[in-house]
């Protein structure tokens, strides 16, 4: 048996060639085996919304904690709390450590816009989609890398961002300013208007159901004229200037804007990051299971009343008070926060979704846009809309008469308690030159009246670029990586 075996074996082995062994390596794919693939396009769009919503929930905890909405309250890890807030002398000038635990969104999002590459060159390539498969197909990949980019430029502002993605992952791309890529992020959008429109009646893959009414190239284009509409009104702030608050108005009369809204229903129509128990992704900010994530007492201080003296809708529905007391641990500067017995209601369970843009917010920057263009009595009733069906208070007393300071003011209240833990308050105040506003939560010490900027470039993107001539540099030549 066994001499049979082995002749067996030796017939076998004679009849192989050589290019029979030459076996492709199912772990590596290739664009030309993607595009060949029928299931593959599915696989990467699928993908490609996974890398998406693993970066929402560090960027609304980086940018709550930041904000002063939030702290993340690990008794075996203070550093959670003193990066964030207490930031190190660089040069004499206080920054966050760009090694530390508040470098912020950055690795996610580059790591997605590496798949986005990969995903539009599966699309070029491919030989059995149509050419209206192929731009639905292309607008959506196009939507999601101007996503990414903007939660870099928002978290990252002045310092600018890499906007270019090479063939070769081991070459570098450069920095380039604020101001070039918010232009990347509007072109990209608007290009991939221009994809969707030409998509035909569907995709070509299926999208979770946080798309449930925007699954389609035309409902799509929809949640992409949204994001123009947040993106150029950040611009606005950002030397965009009258052209992107026009562009800002623009967009959101092509979103899903829906400015008579007066229900929580009506209110929260939008996007969103579903989430599920395992062997799905829970929900990582859920009260549920996140013990550790508590809510800033400022929102309870800070608080407006309703007729009948009672808080806020917005308040009663998204916090959650009697939490066990904790407090930041002690510095050299002194205790790092007060204590917080205050956690958040957004997310009752493992499977709450997480919304990536809502009607109310749209709402909310329609205001901020009229405001910009000098449409005062347009902006108030925008913030009344929100103000008395969201948060069932009475109507604001503003009139065309006050000033646009009082108005912005006025605005920033609403979007503080309609998007709590949304991700925008922390990038709010500093577009509006307010994070001297924010609250202060050092006790004593040469730090305690800091608030970060900006998130660092982390210390390993640096570290690859040393000695990369041009590389480290930003806008007006700034080495961004220096300390």
């Amino acid at each position: 048996m066994r001499k049979l075996l082995g002749a067996t074996l030796l017939v076998a082995v004679a009849s192989c060639r050589a290019s029979d062994l030459n076996i492709t390596n199912p772990n590596t794919a290739t664009v030309s085996g993607a595009s060949a693939d029928p299931t593959a396009l599915q696989l990467f769009a699928t993908g490609l919304l996974a890398d998406q919503r693993s970066t929402r929930s560090g960027f609304i905890t980086n940018a709550g904690v930041l904000g002063r909405e939030s702290y993340t309250f690990t008794p075996q890890e203070g550093r959670n709390v003193t990066h964030p807030l207490l930031g190190i002398s660089i040069g004499g000038v206080t920054k966050l450590d760009p090694s530390g635990f508040a470098t912020g969104p950055w690795g996610g999002e580059y790591g997605a816009l590496r798949d986005i590459f990969n995903f539009k060159n599966n699309i070029a390539a491919s030989a059995t989609l149509t050419a209206a498969q192929k731009a639905s197909s292309l607008g959506f990949a196009q939507t999601l890398e101007a996503l990414m980019v903007f939660e870099i430029v928002q978290t990252h502002d002045t310092l600018g961002a890499i906007v270019e993605v090479k063939d070769d992952p081991a070459k570098l791309s450069p920095f380039v300013s604020r101001d070039s890529a918010y232009k990347f992020i509007l072109g990209t959008l608007d290009a991939a208007a221009t994809n969707l429109a030409a998509g035909g009646a569907a995709f070509p893959f299926t999208l979770h159901t946080g798309f449930a009414g925007f699954n389609t190239p035309t409902t799509f284009a929809q949640f992409n004229r949204a994001l123009k509409a947040k993106a150029a009104a950040h611009y606005a702030t950002s030397g965009g200037g009258a052209a992107a608050w026009q562009s800002s108005l623009t967009a959101l009369s092509a979103s899903f804007l829906n400015a008579g809204a007066t229900s929580r229903a009506a209110f929260d129509v939008g996007v969103y990051d579903p989430y599920a128990p395992a062997p799905d992704t829970p929900n990582p900010l859920t009260q549920a299971t996140n013990t550790n994530l508590y809510a800033h007492m400022s929102f309870q201080s800070d608080v407006q009343l309703k007729a009948d003296g009672k808080p806020d809708d917005r308040y009663a529905a998204k916090i959650r008070a009697g939490l066990p007391s904790r407090t930041g641990p002690s510095t050299t500067d002194g205790p790092t926060t007060g204590s917080s017995t205050l956690g958040f209601s957004n997310w009752p369970t493992t499977s709450s979704a997480i919304p990536l843009i809502r009607n109310e917010e749209l709402i909310l920057i329609r205001a901020e846009a009229r405001l910009g263009t000098g449409d005062k009595a347009g902006a108030i009733a925008d913030l009344n809309t929100v103000r008395q069906n969201s948060g069932n208070l009475p109507a604001s007393t503003l009139t065309a008469a006050s000033s646009t300071d009082d108005i912005l003011t006025g605005i920033l209240y609403e979007k503080r308690y309609s998007l709590m833990m949304e991700g925008d308050r922390w990038i709010d105040m500093r577009r509006y030159g307010r994070l001297s506003q924010l609250p202060l939560d050092i006790a004593s010490g040469p730090n305690k009246n800091f608030v970060a900027k900006v998130n660092p470039i982390p210390q390993g993107e640096c570290l690859v670029r040393v000695g990369a001539t041009g590389d480290l540099l930003g806008p007006n030549g700034q080495n961004n990586c220096a300390p």
